[in-house]
């Protein structure tokens, strides 16, 4: 299966852009949480490092002559922390320094200025997180070290004028970091979190801004098998509404265009009778006996033809709203009609509960397909099976069958006959038949039995509820 880096749905796309947009924007502000937090592992160092150095200082002061200041640089020197005197100190600060080293300048110098009570000249030259094995990693100390340390590089001003270069490694003074602990917290719970809260977020605001869309789908969906359903609501996003004011249009343009071809037909059907009528008159007074039957089955047909087209046409046609049919009542009532008839027909099984359809139409397509079964077969078996999801309908005969797979997908064509010699019916039953079934979102299916005959299985699918 090939994994789809872009959705193919609307939904999945508004709610892929979405998330990317918040997660995207979280990675970009996370930077600043990250400077912050490298500011605040600075910050224990540089306040250590300041006093270090205003003690410095305060010694310097009290020593009497420049020899003295400089015995007692070198005995306050280690490895962590080096003195050296200079001629004069570095230019000013470049703007290519961070606002983190500006703001531990300010801080290195506050603190003097506490200490001393005096301000001090002092230039930064750099001050940077150190990990535990002594390299210069940024922010990345801060997920793999125990205790960050800073390294610092300042010029200072010492009592006499003098100016000192002092490079230094301070500690955390005692606090300890567990490796990966900011990875484990920020970006694994945190981030996660967010993204978890993101991809809710997103997908049931989509969801409802999607939701209109999707009644319209349903609706074009529905308009397909029942043109006579209810006009959309005017509801959700201007764009939205648009749509659908556009869709019930179209809708009402439909239904006038279907009435006119029905009204149309009607009106051919009426018109055609009075010259059918004078024409079989004119026949009937014909001399020719041969010829006047002739004549006359020509115009049987004829007369059949415009009354069978008609017919189709409002079979077809759905009218009226849906409602819960009782199937079992439906097909109870049909079978004892024909019963009454001196047809043999059973039924067996039964629906679980009533299914939502068109009940004339219904009706119709059930009638047209027990008829069927009579006609080629003499008798009907009916059978009802309710899965829950769907009522299977099977209508079984002991007719000769249809010959060929191909055959059985012609004979839902108007007019066809699957027996050219076979002129009783119009050609037209398993036509509306199917009609209907796929108006109820239904089908219909033809097979040949095992031994002899035919079985024509309906379902019909139940509505989902809620």
């Amino acid at each position: 299966m090939k994994l789809r880096l872009w959705p193919d749905t609307l939904f999945g796309r508004l709610a892929l852009i979405l998330v990317v947009g918040m997660f995207g924007g979280q990675l970009l502000t996370s930077t600043i949480w990250f400077e912050t937090h490298d500011n605040r592992t600075l910050e224990i160092p540089s306040r250590l490092f300041a006093s270090r150095l205003a003690d410095t200082l305060r010694l310097l002061q009290i020593a009497p002559d420049q020899a003295a200041r400089q015995t007692l640089v070198r005995q306050l020197e280690d490895r962590n922390y080096q003195l050296r005197w200079i001629e004069a100190p570095a230019p000013a600060p470049s703007p290519s320094h961070t606002v983190a080293q500006r703001a531990t300048e300010d801080l290195l110098a506050s603190v003097l200025a506490q200490r001393l009570h005096r301000h001090v000249p002092l230039r930064l030259i750099d001050a940077e997180l150190t990990d535990d094995t002594g390299r210069h990693r940024g922010i990345f100390s801060l997920f793999d070290s125990r205790m960050p340390s800073g390294d610092f590089h300042v010029q200072i001003q010492a009592p006499g004028g003098a100016w000192l270069d002092i490079t230094a490694q301070e500690g955390q003074a005692g606090r300890q970091s567990e490796p990966r602990t900011l990875v484990i917290e920020y970006l694994l719970r945190i981030y996660a979190i967010r993204f978890i809260a993101a991809l809710l977020f997103a997908l049931v605001a989509v969801r409802i801004a999607v939701q209109p869309l999707r009644r319209l789908a349903v609706a074009a969906d529905a308009l397909g098998k029942n043109v006579y359903r209810a006009s959309l609501k005017l509801s959700g996003p201007r764009e939205v509404r648009v749509a659908a004011q556009s869709f019930n249009s179209m809708q009402q343009q439909l239904i006038r265009s279907i009435d006119e071809r029905t009204r149309l037909l009607a009106s051919i059907s009426h018109d055609l009778r009075s010259p059918l009528t004078k024409l079989r008159l004119r026949a009937e007074m014909l001399p020719d006996a041969a010829s006047r039957e002739r004549f006359c089955t020509d115009l049987d047909e004829m007369d059949a033809m415009v009354h069978s087209t008609l017919d189709f046409v409002q079979g077809v046609e759905i009218t009226e709203p849906r409602h819960q049919i009782d199937i079992d009542s439906l097909l109870r009532a049909l079978c004892d009609d024909l019963v009454e008839t001196g047809t043999r027909v059973e039924l067996d099984g039964h629906a679980a509960a009533p299914l939502s359809g068109y009940p004339r139409n219904l009706k119709r397509c059930l009638q047209n397909l027990l008829d069927n079964a009579i006609l080629h077969g003499g008798s009907a078996s009916v059978h009802i099976h309710d899965d829950r999801d769907a009522v299977r309908i099977t209508i079984s005969d002991e007719g000769p069958g249809i010959a060929g797979k191909d055959m059985l997908d012609r004979v839902f064509e108007p007019y066809f006959r699957a027996q050219p010699g076979n002129t009783e019916g119009t050609g037209l039953g398993l036509t509306i038949a199917k009609s209907i079934a796929m108006a109820h979102g239904g089908t219909l299916v033809l097979s040949n039995r095992a031994e002899r005959g035919l079985d024509a299985v309906l379902t019909l699918p139940r509505e989902p509820q809620g």
